[in-house]
């Protein structure tokens, strides 16, 4: 399992699910299928949903009893929840999580094009089945629109100096890799890895996704139910928050962490990757 993606905040999100034996559960960020399989060890019942090709063959690999795949984009939970007996009319759920973060494999795959430390295709693609991937962007968009990507998406704030380079890098060589637009973005004093999360954003429609996903989620789940997200970043944790506070005042239940929860110390030292994680918890109603 965690040679495909350590599952972060793994026991603060078991308390915070509350994890009852024959109970279901949704894991709609599939992934490895670390946070799935204790829900699944506790006696849950899970449905796991996940777009990522490989995160679907890797789980049917060695798949445990009492967990359905499903892949799909998690934006659609109402109607994966209802095909797969999840989810009213035909069931109830006691719990879902999302953990939106990149797993490690996708990362680490040098085909996938993530991450901007390994030379691979600007590729950023979780459904490999999109049809725009980061390069396409690099090559077709204007500064402008380069620009308004890396100063929404990235909050970098040499968003406008990056986008003039990258359009007079490929007017002299087609930016095809990783690298080469890692070097441009060093050159210009940006941050890379603002940069890659903003095209990431872009191609995935991600925030759009988390926005039309959290109120689907809370309708599926049965009384006193709880939801918990992981964001990785501010732009994913400031939706979340809103939302939350949106159903409390809307009187659909309660949040429960008043602070986000953090990993402790000894968590981000097996696994530096945790370290931005924020895990946000609400229960209904």
């Amino acid at each position: 399992m965690s040679n495909f993606h350590e599952p972060v905040l793994l026991a603060e999100v078991l308390e915070g699910l509350r994890v009852r034996k024959s109970e279901k559960y949704i894991d709609a960020t599939l992934g490895g299928g670390g946070h799935a399989r204790k829900i699944l060890e506790l006696g849950g019942i899970v449905l796991g949903i996940d777009v990522d090709k490989d995160a679907i063959e890797y789980i049917e690999k060695n798949k445990p009893e009492n967990l359905t795949i499903v892949r799909e984009n998690f934006r659609n939970i109402d109607k994966i929840a209802l095909l797969n007996n999840f989810g009213p009319p035909t069931g109830e759920v006691a719990g879902i999580i999302f953990d939106l973060g990149v797993s490690s494999h996708q990362l680490d795959s040098i085909t996938r094009g993530f991450s901007f430390q390994n030379e691979g295709p600007l590729d950023m693609r979780m459904d490999q089945e999109l049809g725009v991937r980061a390069l396409d962007l690099i090559k077709i968009l204007t500064r402008k629109e380069l620009y308004e990507i890396f100063i929404k998406f990235g909050e970098e704030t040499h968003a406008w100096e990056i986008s003039d380079a990258i359009v007079r890098a490929r007017s002299l060589k087609s930016i095809e890799t990783t690298k080469d637009l890692a070097k441009i973005v060093f050159a210009k004093g940006g941050q890379n890895k603002k940069i890659f999360q903003a095209l990431r954003i872009v191609i995935n429609d991600e925030l759009n996704s988390i926005m039309q996903a959290l109120p689907k989620a809370l309708e599926l789940l049965n009384k006193n139910g709880r939801l918990c997200v992981i964001s990785f970043h501010s732009l994913e944790d400031r939706i979340v928050k809103k939302k939350f506070l949106e159903f409390e005042e809307n009187k659909l239940g309660r949040i429960i962490t008043e602070k986000p929860i953090i990993p402790t110390d000894e968590e981000i030292e097996i696994n530096k990757r945790a370290r931005s994680a924020k895990l946000r918890i609400f229960e209904k109603n």
